[in-house]
């Protein structure tokens, strides 16, 4: 982790999927640039690691297991954070399930209806619940994490781009409203092919060699809450990036 960058020093960011993968890495790198960092998912031992490596190189982080299907799990969330530090400086929107991949005829009804809940209707939660301490904060920053299946749809796809596609329109819509009447932006970030479970479970039998590492997905973000950006901005990454 490089301590030598305190750019985000006396911010708070909340990143949830933070115990593995594309959040784990956007966390380590924001906490490097000095911001205080509250991790979540919905098991304690990723995060637990999670939190000592940053607290091993000089950053600072807070663990909070929970399940963000659970509204009300939310909602104490965000009650905690306004006690402890009264606003947020940047809200990492993550955490998603791929689901199966299956023709849309086939879809499984209960586990379409678990993937919106946690895809969409669990991120209009957070959003809700975090607005107003993005508010209090000098320039509250929203990245939330897609895919390219939400704006080129594809075969066997459905549920898992369904709930991108409408998990951006709401960001998008969000930042819409927010850029006239408060500091708060929002982005959206298509990281592309990274070597995540995630990716390996969509693409068995893609060498993921041939991708990037998800740190460089986390530098990108870092970065970019560094250096600020304007609402309702889109970014997309290729597979391949230099090393971070």
């Amino acid at each position: 982790m490089n301590t030598t960058s305190k750019e985000l020093t006396g911010q708070v960011a909340l990143v949830t999927g933070a115990s593995r993968g594309i959040g784990e890495a956007i966390a380590e790198s924001l906490a490097a640039r000095g911001a205080h960092v509250v991790i979540t998912a919905r098991t304690a031992g990723g995060l637990e690691e999670l939190e000592d490596r940053i607290h091993e190189a000089g950053g600072s982080a807070t663990i909070a297991p929970l399940d963000l299907t659970d509204g009300d799990s939310i909602a104490r969330l965000a009650s905690a954070i306004a006690e402890r530090w009264q606003q947020l400086d940047m809200l990492v929107l993550n955490a998603a399930m791929l689901g199966t991949l299956t023709p849309v005829a086939a879809i499984d009804g209960k586990e379409f209806n678990k993937l919106l809940t946690l895809n969409l209707i669990a991120q209009q939660a957070l959003i809700a619940n975090f607005d107003p301490l993005l508010r209090r904060a000098a320039n509250g920053r929203l990245i939330a994490l897609s895919s390219s299946v939400a704006r080129e749809p594809r075969a066997y796809w459905g549920a898992y781009a369904a709930s991108k596609s409408a998990f951006e329109t709401l960001v998008t819509s969000y930042g819409a409203e927010m850029r006239n009447i408060s500091t708060v932006r929002t982005a959206i970030l298509d990281p592309g092919g990274t070597r995540t479970q995630m990716r390996a479970r969509a693409y068995p039998g893609e060498d993921p060699q041939s991708i990037k590492d998800p740190a460089a997905v986390g530098e990108f973000v870092a970065n970019l809450m560094v250096e600020g950006f304007d609402s309702t901005a889109f970014h997309a990454l290729p597979k391949v990036m230099e090393k971070a």
